[in-house]
């Protein structure tokens, strides 16, 4: 899934892709032919609470009127795109809206805070699909481990996580007033997360509106399944050597994983065997599997699982029978079960 490249770097990421294409678009065509209709994407504040232009909200806070702020936040976007390919489109999609309204009301809530604290009256902010994005932060730093890529000066170390860091702060010293829509967006994304407090069960997308969605925009912005290419050697452009090593770190995140929950499961004594326990995925195409079928006393007693948890992995592209067993076989972890699917 995550060996993809050139545009199948998409595959499996359909609403990734329409919000690094139409937003991106939108904005070099106001930019550069339609500038007399940049007015009406202005994320003004003052028309939204003197006039009450609600109308500004939508507009101004999904479309960028700067190209560097549109070039950093879909570059952010396709690097973000593997939550997507993880969660599915439909929770991935519940985020970002849960994302995007949290961080209007904080937008609002912190304009209020500055005045009263410091005196300065705020009227405008950068426009753009900025919240969502600073708030994708928040499952980055906290799911996505560090893979070590290089060492500079002996000390300093450059892991997969580190453009994607810089890219985050060019974007928050892009304007005066953006950090406003980076701290919003990072609260909202960690009350999205917040166990504690279930935003995610009331700000989501309904099941209906995504299968309106997945029957007329997924079939456009869809990408073709990725073939597997001849490698490219050493005289490959920068720009593809480049994309291969991304493609790389892709996969190296996902074994990190695995060999983290690894070691977690012997520190505790219960490594799990995969071997012994996922022989089906291993063996899907293996004609011999019946001749060295484990015996039924090696073999665990079946564990109850989800439903909620299948349809999860059945909305990621996995199926129901590879569900099944992978969340037998991990005790209903989620996490566990997804890592091992990726990588089979």
């Amino acid at each position: 899934m995550f060996t993809s490249t050139g545009s199948n770097g998409l595959y499996k990421a359909p609403l990734s892709k329409s919000l690094l294409l139409v937003p991106s678009a939108i904005s070099i065509l106001l930019t550069l032919l339609f500038q007399h209709y940049q007015k009406f994407f202005a994320y003004n504040l003052q028309a939204i609470k003197d006039d009450f232009q609600i109308w500004r909200l939508v507009c101004g806070r999904t479309i960028c009127l700067d190209l560097k702020d549109t070039f950093c936040s879909s570059l952010l976007i396709y690097n973000f795109r593997i939550f997507e390919r993880r969660y599915g489109s439909r929770k991935f999609s519940s985020f970002l809206l849960g994302a995007w309204m949290l961080s209007a009301l904080f937008d609002l809530l912190l304009v209020e805070i500055t005045q009263y604290i410091f005196g300065i009256t705020i009227n405008s902010l950068p426009s753009g699909f900025l919240g969502p994005v600073f708030a994708l932060f928040v499952p980055f730093y906290s799911s996505i481990p560090r893979v070590q890529v290089a060492q500079v000066l002996g000390h300093f170390s450059i892991t997969n996580k580190t453009l994607v860091y810089i890219l985050g702060l060019q974007l928050l010293t892009s304007g005066s007033y953006i950090w406003i829509l980076a701290l919003s967006g990072l609260v909202s994304g960690i009350c999205y997360n917040s166990s504690i407090l279930k935003v995610h069960r009331i700000l989501c997308v309904p099941s209906w509106v995504a299968k309106i969605f997945s029957w007329t925009l997924e079939p456009i912005f869809s990408s073709a399944e990725p073939t597997n290419e001849v490698r490219v050697g050493m005289g490959a452009t920068v720009d593809i050597q480049r994309q291969q090593r991304m493609e790389l770190l892709d996969r190296q995140i996902m074994m990190s994983q695995v060999a983290q929950m690894r070691r977690q499961r012997q520190q505790q004594g219960g490594m799990i065997n995969w071997n012994r326990l996922f022989p089906p995925l291993r063996h899907r195409h293996n004609a011999n599997y019946q001749d060295h079928r484990p015996s039924e006393q090696d073999t665990p007693p079946p564990t109850e699982v989800s439903e909620e948890q299948v349809a999860r992995l059945m909305e990621m592209g996995f199926s129901r029978g590879d569900a099944l067993e992978a969340l037998r076989a991990s005790n209903n972890d989620l996490n566990v079960a997804t890592n091992f699917l990726l990588q089979h």
